[in-house]
C-alpha cells in the first residue's frame, strides 16, 4: 500500500478537525451547552463520522469522506433563544429528514432545485457574521489577533488547507507563551453524555429545517461533486440515508448533524493519493482510525479550547469560515436574473431576525423564494399591464 494513503488520510482530517473545532465550540456555547455536554458532543460526532467514514469507504470501494457539517454548525452558532435539549431534538429531526432523503429519490431531487443563489445567500448571510466578529476581536487583543490574522493571509497564499489550522496552533501557543493562558488543563478521556431532547415548533422550523437545507445544499451535494469530479459513480440515496442514520443515533448524545465532505474528501480522493481510483477507498478507513483518535480525547480538546482566549477562538471561527463565506457570495452574485433575490436572502438571513420563534435563516429563505417567485410571475406577463400603466403614470 503506498504510504500516501494513511498520510492523504491524517491529513484530511487534522485539517478538518482542527480547522473548524471553534465552530463547534461556538455552536455549543449558543445553545447553552455545559463543558460536558460540549466535549459529549465532539466525542459523538467524531464516532459517527469515523463510523460511517469506515462502513461507507469499505462498502463503496470509494473515499467516501464524512465530517460534520460547518455551514450548520455556523448556523446553530449564530441562532438564539434554543436550549441544548432543544438543539438535541433539532439535531433528531434533521437526521430522520436526512434519512427521508436517502430513502426517498425525489428529495434530493426537491433540494436540488432550490436555487443555487437563493441557499448560496442564506449561507452567506449565516457566515458574514463569524467574519465580522473576527474584525471585531482585533481591539480586544490587538498584539496577539494582527500577526494572527497577517499570518492567516500569507499561509493561504501557499497552502490554503492548513493555513487556519496554523494560526489556531501558533494562537494557542502564543498566548500560553505570554501568560494569556493560565495553565493547561489535566488530560481526560472523553465519555458520552445523555442529553434529553426537547421538541419545540420554534427549534422545528427556526432550526432543524434550516441545518437540514444547508446541510444537503452545501454540504451533501457538494461532497457528491466531488466524488463524480473523481471519476466515481455514488449513488447519492445511500449515502446520505448513512448519514443521516448516524446523525440521529449521535444526536442524543450532543452530536449534530454530519454529512459528506467536500474539502476533506478532495484530499483524499485525487490522484495524489494513488493513481489507480480502485485503490483510494482505503483512505477512509485510516481517515476513521484518525476520528477515533479524536473521539478519545474530545474532552481534552473541549477543555484546552476553553482556558484559550475568546477572542483567540472568534477569531480562528471567522478564518475558518472565510473562504466558504467568499465562495457562497459569488455564487450568490453570480446569476444575474437572481441577483436581487440572493441579496434579500442574505440581508433577512444576515440580520438576525426572530419572529414567532422563528431564526432568521427560515426567514430569509422564505423572503428570496418569495422575490423569485415575483419575479418569475411578472417575466409570465401577469404584470405587464400594470407595469406599462404604472409607466403612463410617470
Amino acid at each position: 500500500m503506498r504510504v500516501s494513503i494513511p498520510i492523504s488520510a491524517f491529513v484530511a482530517a487534522i485539517v478538518g478537525f482542527g480547522g473548524t473545532l471553534a465552530v463547534v465550540i461556538a455552536a455549543a456555547k449558543a445553545v447553552g451547552a455545559t463543558q460536558i455536554e460540549t466535549a459529549s458532543w465532539v466525542t459523538a460526532i467524531c464516532l459517527a463520522m469515523a463510523i460511517e467514514c469506515l462502513w461507507l469507504s469499505w462498502r463503496t470501494k470509494m473515499p467516501v469522506i464524512t465530517a460534520w457539517s460547518t455551514p450548520g454548525l455556523a448556523l446553530i452558532a449564530a441562532s438564539s433563544g434554543f436550549s441544548m435539549g432543544e438543539a438535541v431534538g433539532a439535531f433528531i429531526v434533521t437526521g430522520l429528514l436526512l434519512i427521508a432523503t436517502g430513502l426517498f429519490g425525489p428529495l434530493t431531487r426537491l433540494i436540488a432545485r432550490i436555487p443555487p443563489s437563493v441557499a448560496s445567500g442564506m449561507l452567506a448571510g449565516i457566515l458574514v457574521s463569524f467574519a465580522i466578529n473576527a474584525v471585531k476581536a482585533i481591539p480586544a487583543d490587538p498584539w496577539l489577533i494582527l500577526p494572527l490574522i497577517a499570518a492567516f493571509f500569507i499561509i493561504r497564499l501557499f497552502n490554503p488547507a492548513v493555513s487556519v489550522l496554523v494560526v489556531l496552533i501558533g494562537g494557542g501557543l502564543a498566548a500560553f507563551l505570554t501568560g494569556r493562558v493560565g495553565g493547561l488543563p489535566t488530560p481526560e478521556l472523553s465519555t458520552l453524555t445523555l442529553i434529553t431532547p426537547r421538541f419545540s415548533a420554534a427549534a422545528i422550523i427556526g432550526l432543524a429545517l434550516p441545518l437540514y437545507l444547508v446541510t444537503m445544499a452545501s454540504q451533501n451535494l457538494s461532497g457528491l461533486a466531488v466524488l463524480r469530479a473523481a471519476g466515481y459513480h455514488p449513488e447519492p440515496g445511500p449515502l446520505i440515508g448513512v448519514t443521516g442514520l448516524f446523525s440521529l443515533l449521535s444526536a442524543p448524545f450532543g452530536g449534530s448533524t454530519t454529512n459528506l465532505a467536500a474539502i476533506s474528501a478532495a484530499i483524499c480522493t485525487g490522484p495524489d493519493v494513488h493513481p489507480d481510483p480502485a485503490e483510494r477507498w482505503k483512505t477512509g478507513p485510516f481517515y476513521a482510525l484518525a476520528y477515533i483518535i479524536f473521539a478519545i480525547f474530545g474532552a481534552s480538546l473541549v477543555a484546552i479550547f476553553a482556558v484559550l482566549p475568546q477572542s483567540l477562538i472568534v477569531l480562528v471561527a471567522g478564518l475558518a469560515l472565510t473562504a466558504p463565506l467568499a465562495n457562497a457570495l459569488s455564487i450568490a452574485l453570480k446569476d444575474e436574473g437572481e441577483r436581487m433575490a440572493a441579496t434579500v436572502t442574505f440581508a433577512v438571513t444576515a440580520s438576525g431576525l426572530t419572529l414567532f420563534g422563528v431564526g432568521a435563516a427560515f426567514w430569509g429563505l422564505v423572503a428570496g423564494l418569495a422575490v423569485l417567485f415575483l419575479e418569475a410571475f411578472k417575466k409570465r406577463q401577469s404584470f405587464q399591464p400594470l407595469v406599462r400603466f404604472w409607466r403612463t403614470l410617470s
